[in-house]
């Protein structure tokens, strides 16, 4: 498999030696004084994508679909990743141990408007991100 890219561009080829004997190599595009901890970083991340696009297709089905349109095909997308999301969710939970969202261990007060109205405008969350500053225009 070549690697393609824009004439004169540099490309740097970066080689691995790994301890099980095994050499893995990559091509980059960064530039040379890019720091060997953010080039390793970026060919990791790779890795994580790759993982998490397998267990898309093999456990939730995103190869499965055999529909005719662009909206159907993304909607089954979008189905698969936010089905990704929650069980990422439910194991990173699992994993740590306890509740770390200082939001869900709040106790949950009912509602004194009916539910039917939906136009009703509610209070921001006192733990809500701050405001940005307003940007002076000159």
């Amino acid at each position: 498999m070549g690697a393609q890219h824009l004439p004169g561009e540099e490309v740097w080829v970066i080689g691995e030696h790994r301890s099980t004997g095994e050499r893995k190599y990559d091509l980059s595009n960064f530039p040379a004084d890019t720091s060997l901890k953010r080039l390793a970083g970026a060919i990791k991340a790779r890795w994580v994508c790759e993982q998490a696009h397998q267990q898309l297709k093999e456990a939730l089905g995103l190869d499965h679909f055999e529909g005719r349109s662009w909206t159907g095909l993304h909607r089954h997308a979008l189905m698969t990743m936010i089905a990704y999301v929650f069980l990422q969710f439910r194991r990173l939970k699992q994993s740590s141990g306890g509740n770390k969202n200082p939001r869900a261990a709040t106790t949950a007060k009912p509602s004194r408007h009916p539910a039917s109205n939906p136009r009703r405008v509610r209070p921001a969350p006192t733990n809500a991100v701050p405001l940005l500053p307003p940007i002076a225009v000159s």
